[in-house]
């Protein structure tokens, strides 16, 4: 399905929102400065850099004209939007020229105060020379940065303004960030929000508004987090489980959210519930993880002295593709060790058949250093039969390396049965054992 220009515009402005913010920690000293400098002018008190030792003199200086500035900046993006939709009409991707021009406009409207945001925003209203949905893009991206430090603002300028909300994907995403934002700085106060207009603004009091609410809380204080989830009455809570998980995004903040969790599974009675709990966040906690040092990881999880369904909940969560590069087998390896063999094969299966894909060469240089075992058998299994489709003669030594037994006369048949008609050895494969 082709994603409309204002989709496209929002998703691209707050992309280089993400990165820029980066960028924009780096030059903060420097901003600082000039800061400083700029607020000396104001006063009529300046400093000839030239001249280190001469006393600083009175001069008389012009205050910056905000809603000019304002207007300028929403001149810049209209022109910006309108090039989006030539550049979109000719399927060419922005250059490095242009995608420098996005950091530099997004650097400019940042600096602008509550303010000027609402007149930039007021100015996109306004304008007649965008589309609808080019329009709805660029206010949403305005919403979004007046929510970044005024997220009440924002929100009382999008319950204020019905036709911001005209696009029902974007509305709703501004709304779920604005509260979320709120949310980290007060999360009380949001929720008193959610509680004096959820009859008022039903449409937009949704999951995902809710969700940004818990998501915010948990970045100061998972165990409160956990104790709205009820209050708020989500229809579904799996999303808002998933945003505490997420919020703990170091190995400190990863144990108290952990410590969190468990002080409020012993509050709730139901227990397919505390399940549901434990196993959402264990999963979230399992890909940030592993994305790591293996030995790093271990020690957390050590000092967290996970129970035995923590550990298949975590062991779940883990995704071979976001395992850190040259640490696969190091972890299928911890499955093998600290769960139940029959727990553990499905997942050394899943990882071992992923990384053979991705990497045949590694997995078997892995297979030849790991202990005999469950673990070794169950790998050389789904190795075998992984590379059967390609290499079947070189899938069938590796069976022949498991122990004589039912295992093995199963893995040679579905090697046979993933061998190639085609192929005389095939037929001579079967006779040699005994495979009908």
């Amino acid at each position: 399905m082709k994603i409309s220009i204002a989709i496209a515009i929002f998703i691209l402005l707050v992309a280089a929102l993400l990165g820029f913010q980066g960028h924009h920690k780096l030059t903060a000293a420097r901003e600082t400065h000039a800061k400083l400098i700029a607020s000396a002018n104001e006063l009529g008190i300046s400093k000839d850099p030239s001249s280190p030792d001469e006393p600083a003199r009175i001069t008389k200086r012009p205050r910056d004209d905000k809603p000019s500035t304002a207007k300028a900046i929403a001149l810049e993006l209209i022109s910006f939007a309108r090039e989006m939709e030539t550049i979109e009409k000719n399927g060419i991707p922005p250059d490095e020229t242009q995608q420098q021009r996005i950091m530099e406009m997004m650097g400019n409207v940042m600096d602008l105060d509550s303010a000027q945001l609402k007149l930039l925003i007021a100015e996109l209203r306004a304008t007649t020379d965008l589309t609808q949905e080019a329009r709805q893009g660029l206010i949403g991206f305005s919403i979004m940065t007046l929510a970044n430090s005024h997220p009440q603002a924002a929100i009382k300028l999008l319950t204020e303004s019905p036709d911001l909300l005209e696009n029902h994907e974007i509305g709703h995403h501004l709304i779920s960030s604005s509260l979320a934002k709120w949310a980290t700085d007060d999360p009380l106060a949001a929720v008193d929000w959610i509680r004096k207009n959820r009859t008022k603004f039903p449409d937009l009091i949704t999951d995902d508004a809710k969700s940004g609410i818990i998501s915010g809380a948990a970045t100061k204080d998972p165990t409160l987090a956990f104790s709205l989830l009820a209050e708020l009455n989500f229809k579904d809570e799996s999303a808002a489980i998933s945003s505490i998980a997420n919020a703990a995004n170091n190995p400190e903040e990863q144990t108290a959210t952990l410590a969190a969790l468990r002080r409020h599974l012993a509050t709730v009675k139901d227990e397919a519930t505390q399940k549901n709990l434990s196993n959402i966040i264990l999963r979230e906690f399992a890909q940030p993880i592993s994305q790591g040092h293996f030995d790093t990881a271990k020690q957390w999880l050590n000092a967290a002295n996970l129970t035995p369904d923590e550990v298949e909940s975590f062991a779940s969560g883990l995704h071979t593709n976001s395992i850190k590069n040259g640490e696969t087998g190091r972890w299928i390896e911890w499955i093998g060790e600290q769960l139940p063999a029959d727990q553990a094969a499905e997942k050394i299966q899943r990882h071992v058949s992923t990384w053979t894909q991705n990497d045949y060469q590694a997995t078997a240089n892995w297979l030849t250093s790991v202990p005999d075992g469950p673990t070794k058998h169950t790998a050389i299994r789904t190795y075998a039969e992984t590379v059967s489709r390609y290499e079947p003669e070189t899938a069938a030594q590796w069976a022949l390396t498991l122990p004589p037994g039912e295992n093995r006369q199963e893995t040679l048949k579905n090697i046979h049965q993933n061998w190639s008609d085609d192929d005389p050895a095939k037929h001579a494969f079967a006779k040699d054992h005994g495979i009908e």
